[in-house]
């Protein structure tokens, strides 16, 4: 596989490169090159996959039970959210990369 297929170097990089190999070329023409021969930026795709957990229909349910039992005894009822929100694995954005136009 040709190096510039698939890279993460910026525009700017391949041009400092290119002249440096004696192209003296800019990071706007090298931009307008990879568009004209088909390549475009692109990010990551974010796919998720399996389902949601089986019991959390049932979870939720049993909050909500816990709640009523506790309004019903004019108690109050606080809910809340404490999942820790980080983005990892699938979901961390790498930024984008020059790669042929729709091959991800």
């Amino acid at each position: 596989m040709s190096p510039l297929r698939r890279t993460s170097k910026s525009t700017r990089t391949l041009a400092r490169a290119l002249t440096k190999d004696g192209h003296r070329v800019s990071d706007f023409v090298v931009r307008r090159l990879l568009r004209e021969l088909g390549y475009s930026l692109q990010a990551n795709a974010k796919i998720t996959e399996g389902g949601q957990h089986p019991d959390r229909d049932a979870q939720f349910g049993y909050f909500n039970h816990q709640a009523q039992a506790h309004m019903d005894a004019s108690n109050p009822v606080i809910i809340v959210d404490a999942k820790k929100k980080l983005l990892v694995g699938a979901y961390k954005n790498c930024g984008r990369e020059w790669s042929p136009a729709g091959s991800r």
